[in-house]
């Protein structure tokens, strides 16, 4: 990579340094999960409750995103746990390095080391009506590849992390209704020649995050035959701001992740953008454990009202500079529940 490419690389928020400490932390307090949750990411049968959940049968599973529980404001056994705590805080997994989702911005000196971002404003609003206090969260920084494990652990109570409802995840935890719509795209070089999810890819080495979606699309592509001629799918990375960090070190040509994410990226580093369209149509949901369903009921509840009031000040505030006026995740999806079993 040009020196020129480097300098450039290193403007917008923090540079690959600070990218890279954020990334080195992330995966360190993965690492803390019990080994069980480590090894290659199999999340296996075992976790608790997982027998008894009412989302888990996914056979057969359409629209993902419409399976979740209707609203509840009730408290059951999950709900009255969390209360019952010594220390009374919701435990949260999260991102810490997705610029504008959830991230520590070192360039504002206000914000000191709070995490903030469209995620993170959901996460108070949940807070403060389960709690009272919109601060009685204790955030856990959680790699893309341990989302799941980390909920069947028992480490968290939910994760909040731009994560997309997937039948085949809907096997292995709850999923609330949806809070975000996206889909995947290509991010890369601006004049790196790359037009999007086509035969511009040929030749090309592709990164995506561990256990992400598209990772799932990239590896069922080149199974399929389906990818470009020659385009190699990289080996995962546990975090989607690893891969913004190996395009910027040359060390891959482009990027596949969720269009959302992809922008904000764009914007932590003006040498690469968007390159054509979304290809698949997904929806972001908060992850709970398998059988919570009063917790899942009461989290619909929160996504109720906060699409009367909150949703659409905090995509403002966050993701409408980025994304642009005519984004079709500029409102909060509208949400169709199943009757509890």
């Amino acid at each position: 990579m040009t020196a020129r490419r480097l300098r450039a690389s290193l403007r917008g928020w923090g540079g690959v340094g600070a990218m890279a400490l954020a990334c080195a932390t992330a995966l360190i307090l993965a690492l803390m999960l019990p080994d069980s949750a480590r090894g290659n990411g199999d999340t296996g049968t075992g976790g608790p409750g997982l027998a008894r959940g009412t989302q888990a049968r996914a056979a057969g599973c359409t629209d993902p995103q419409n399976r979740s529980l209707t609203p509840s404001s009730a408290d059951g056994t999950t709900i009255e746990a969390i209360k019952n705590r010594k220390d009374r805080r919701l435990i949260v997994g999260v991102d810490q390095n997705s610029y504008h989702w959830g991230y520590r911005d070192p360039n504002d000196p206000a914000a000191g080391s709070d995490l903030e971002g469209f995620d993170i404003d959901l996460v108070h609003a949940i807070a403060k009506a389960i709690l009272g206090d919109a601060n009685a969260v204790q955030f856990r920084a959680i790699p893309t590849s341990q989302r799941i494990p980390a909920i069947q652990g028992g480490k968290v109570d939910m994760v909040v992390r731009t994560m997309s409802i997937t039948c085949d995840r809907l096997r292995q935890v709850a999923f609330s209704a949806p809070y975000f719509k996206t889909g995947q795209q290509v991010l890369a070089p601006v004049k790196s020649g790359i037009t999007g999810y086509d035969k511009s890819l040929a030749g090309k080495t592709i990164c995506s995050a561990a256990k992400s979606t598209a990772y799932e699309r990239l590896a069922a592509d080149r199974d399929a035959g389906k990818l470009a001629p020659g385009a190699a799918v990289a080996p995962p990375v546990p975090n989607q701001l690893d891969c913004l960090v190996r395009l910027q070190l040359g060390e891959a040509d482009a990027v596949v992740t969720d269009g959302a994410l992809a922008a904000s990226q764009a914007a932590q580093d003006p040498t690469v953008e968007l390159k054509g369209g979304t290809f698949t149509t997904e929806y972001y949901g908060v992850a709970m454990k398998q059988g919570s369903d009063d917790l899942v009921r009461r989290v619909n509840r929160v996504l109720a009202d906060y699409r009367k009031d909150g949703w659409q000040q905090s995509y403002d505030k966050w993701l409408a500079p980025t994304l642009g006026p005519d984004s079709p995740s500029g409102n909060l999806p509208v949400a169709q529940y199943r009757q509890p079993a």
